[in-house]
């Protein structure tokens, strides 16, 4: 029951930050410290509303990565895939109603609604984490870097230290 009180108010959070929330100086400052020109070109299909999250997760990221004592690669490796990890999205922008209505459908439908995936919204919500994946996956990175892409929203996968921290600060932005 607890943990139903904290998700609705995290999702009432997250649409408000959704609606209010802007991309900064120092927010894209703070990109072009870890992101290359192509990098902030497949940054930059994202919507304001998906890329500020993507920043709010990546600053996360390295505040943990910080109090963590992480090696400097592993953090600036780190905040770079949580700047990545929403591209998918960037096929399909989705308004703030159009996330509302896929939120509440998916938990009044236990997920079910996902069998609609030939709806791009739908295909969207559910597989952006494989479409970035997918958008990303010739351009060098290795296998590691891509699979924190592919299952930053997987529960049914075995968590090492990277993926835990990219979940974490995902859940909470």
């Amino acid at each position: 029951m607890k943990e139903r009180i904290y998700m609705s108010i995290n999702r009432i959070k997250q649409f408000y930050l959704f609606a209010t929330d802007k991309v900064k100086k120092e927010d894209i400052d703070f990109t072009k410290k870890y992101l290359d020109k192509n990098e902030i070109n497949i940054f930059n299909s994202l919507s304001n509303a998906d890329k500020k999250h993507s920043i709010r997760v990546a600053y996360d990221v390295f505040k943990i990565c910080r109090k963590e004592n992480k090696d400097l690669d592993i953090t600036h490796r780190l905040v770079k895939v949580a700047l990545l990890h929403d591209v998918g999205k960037g096929l399909c922008k989705l308004n703030i109603i159009d996330r509302s209505l896929l939120v509440i459908l998916d938990s009044l439908s236990n997920g079910k609604i996902k069998k609609f995936s030939n709806i791009k919204k739908i295909d969207i919500y559910y597989n952006h984490a494989e479409k970035a994946y997918n958008i990303l996956k010739n351009n060098g990175y290795d296998d590691n870097f891509l699979n924190l892409i592919k299952n930053h929203h997987s529960r049914n996968i075995n968590i090492d230290d990277e993926l835990r921290i990219l979940m974490f600060c995902d859940d909470k932005n």
